[in-house]
């Protein structure tokens, strides 16, 4: 069934994509321009505990193509449980003292992570792990994409793939969780700057419904009011399941893909709401606008 918004018709959204300012291949107008070829019309960048891309899109006159709503965007790392759960932010002020703390404070625990992962590999015989790591993502927020890159290039891993299945993915030596604020805490920052939190891609922790839900609840305790019912490289079956989901939990459907970059299996930019259900009540631009009101 077509979905629109005050019988607006069709649109397509991406309200989850990362550029080189984390660990996304492109750079932030790059990904910009690639979005607006790919007929996004609504899109935010959402580099992984940082807004230094979205900064620089807003700095650069004439980034944004004609027809594109830019929104403000972040991507935050938090523990919930003992899991590691993403927060999207949209909509919200990159300049608020206590989003601004916030970010502070997850640069810091990415630096400290970057050590942890550092330490643990050096241990499988991986000397040097923190400075190639650091060198291969520049002036990027440090992930576990980087040590992977310097991993490949040292010869220790025949791709990021094997580097992640044998050492970085989760439950794995280098999957380092808890230098993370809690969920409650990251969720406020957003909040408190005037965006709205989204829960991203709920498949992705492999949680129990149960405790699934049980997230949810708490995320939305914590001011968060929507979750991803898409986030790309998922079946139509899934997407309507998670739909579903966000209608019981009384949640806002976002939709992103979550593009890092262009690989034969990866997402494709952009989702085509016409595609969600109609009972979804879905998150646009349009709404996020009137939350921050």
């Amino acid at each position: 069934m077509w979905w629109s918004l005050d019988n607006a018709g069709p649109m397509i959204i991406d309200f989850h994509t990362h550029s080189h300012a984390s660990d996304g291949a492109l750079a932030p107008r790059e990904l910009l321009q690639e979005a607006a070829a790919a007929g996004v019309q609504q899109f935010a960048l959402t580099d992984h505990d940082t807004v230094a891309g979205y900064r620089a899109l807003v700095e650069d006159d004439g980034a944004v193509p004609a027809g594109m709503q830019l929104l403000a965007g972040t991507e935050l790392s938090t523990l919930w449980s003992g899991v590691g759960i993403h927060v999207v932010g949209l909509g919200m002020d990159i300049d608020h003292p206590v989003l601004r703390a916030g970010l502070d404070v997850l640069d810091a625990a990415r630096r400290e992570r970057a050590g942890l992962i550092a330490a643990r590999l050096e241990r499988l015989g991986m000397p040097g792990a923190l400075a190639g790591a650091q060198a291969a993502a520049g002036v990027s927020q440090i992930g576990r994409p980087h040590f992977a890159a310097w991993m490949v290039a040292q010869g220790h891993v025949k791709d990021a793939n094997q580097a992640f299945d044998k050492y970085l993915g989760a439950g794995k030596t280098g999957d380092v969780k808890t230098c993370w604020p809690s969920l409650a805490e990251a969720t406020g920052w957003i909040v408190a700057a005037g965006g709205t939190a989204v829960l991203a891609h709920p498949l992705k922790y492999r949680m129990t419904r149960a405790k699934l839900k049980r997230c949810l609840k708490d995320f939305a305790s914590a001011g968060g009011s929507a979750m991803e019912v898409y986030s790309g490289r998922q079946t139509e079956e899934q997407t309507r399941d998670l739909c579903k989901l966000a209608v019981a939990q009384g949640l806002l459907a976002s939709v992103g893909s979550d593009f890092h970059a262009h690989w034969d299996y990866g997402p494709r930019l952009g989702f085509d709401v016409s595609r969600l259900p109609a009972d979804v009540v879905l998150l646009t631009a349009e709404r996020l606008g009137r939350q921050a009101a």
